[in-house]
């Protein structure tokens, strides 16, 4: 594992990106900073946080075209390996939020964004972005947010979640032929926040309904049993959950 560490950046993707038309990144090279300056979230949103005491930090994965049912499969790898290595430090529940937050007694401390690039015909790019709460006191005008520590009141060694988190993510996708997607995607849909239960949600356009989260298809949209009993599909842009 090849783990390049800046103090700041402004965005770890960007700089992975450019690094891997540069030069030939192997699979699992990883880029970390202490300081982020332009980090993006879903929908674009920011994600800020305090300079050193946070994991901050990108990882370069290609995988070939023929092997790839579901390009959303490799958000779920990530997520899960996110969680499982997490368990190995802590004994927080965690659970995972659609599409991709990382969830601690229902507190957000975590958010993974993926981007992909077709290199040609044969090989698809992913930076996956990874941002994590781990030792951060303090979050201003954001309710929903947590960190290790302060749910576990003590403090965590970062390097050693960080090299946790990519062996676990390397570890699942060379299991992945192995077992198959649909083990990983059970996996997923087993601690996917609020599944089956009522909750709220709200549209692009303000509009705010109710409904039960069936599950997250192949294409990432979410599933949801609405009122009326008719099930529903929506990408990520198009409704957010209220909790």
């Amino acid at each position: 594992m090849r783990i390049i560490k800046l103090d700041a950046i402004d965005s770890t993707n960007h700089f992975l990106k450019a690094l891997s038309a540069q030069e030939n990144c192997e699979n699992f090279t990883v880029v970390s900073t202490e300081s982020q300056t332009e980090g993006k979230g879903q929908r674009g949103s920011g994600w800020f946080s305090e300079p050193g005491k946070n994991l901050t930090f990108s990882v370069l994965y290609n995988q070939k075209v023929d092997g790839i049912t579901s390009l959303f499969t490799l958000n779920i790898m990530v997520a899960l390996s996110v969680v499982e290595a997490l368990k190995s430090v802590s004994n927080l529940n965690f659970v995972i939020k659609w599409p991709n937050d990382i969830l601690a007694e229902n507190k957000k401390i975590g958010g993974i964004l993926i981007e992909n690039t077709f290199k040609n015909s044969n090989e698809v790019q992913s930076i996956i972005g990874i941002g994590l709460n781990v030792n951060q006191s303090k979050f201003e005008n954001l309710p929903q947010a947590s960190s290790l520590f302060l749910l576990e009141n003590k403090t965590f060694d970062r390097e050693i979640l960080l090299i946790s988190i990519v062996n676990q993510l390397e570890y699942n996708l060379k299991q992945l032929p192995i077992l198959g997607e649909t083990h990983f995607w059970d996996a997923y849909h087993k601690i996917l926040f609020k599944k089956n239960v009522v909750s709220a949600f709200e549209s692009v356009a303000g509009n705010r309904f109710v409904g039960k989260i069936q599950e997250v298809t192949q294409e990432g949209k979410l599933a949801v049993l609405l009122e009326d009993d008719t099930i529903r599909f929506f990408d990520v842009k198009e409704i957010k959950m209220l909790y």
